[in-house]
């Protein structure tokens, strides 16, 4: 079994949040946040992790290497608010050991 990883997640009012992130789960970003409630229900992962909106953008503020963007991620980015250069969809960032140490900060509320 692995280890888990710890991941730093900075909640939509500025805080910062270490959390251990279990490597052997197959979860995603957004499914880490939600289960550790850091942001308020109902407003995180609307679309259940399929790329469909935007309510799990984040902005990966360490150096980690991530995937490409898929095309539903590129089209979806492309419609959402308050997007930056580093802006992606913390459901289609899966967690793994080589993600130990990373830092992302969630979008505001759109």
């Amino acid at each position: 079994m692995e280890a888990d990883i710890k991941i730093t997640i900075i909640d939509r009012e500025g805080i910062s949040h270490e959390v251990d992130a279990p490597t052997d789960m197959n979860m995603n970003l957004m499914e880490l946040v939600r289960a550790y409630e850091l942001a308020p229900e109902g407003t995180i992962g609307i679309c259940g992790g399929m790329a469909m909106c935007a309510s799990c953008q984040c902005y990966v503020e360490s150096e980690h290497p991530l995937p490409e963007k898929s095309d539903d991620e590129e089209a979806m980015l492309a419609e959402a608010y308050y997007l930056k250069e580093n802006s992606r969809l913390g459901c289609q960032i899966h967690i793994h050991p080589e993600l130990d140490g990373l830092i992302v900060e969630l979008a505001p509320e759109s």
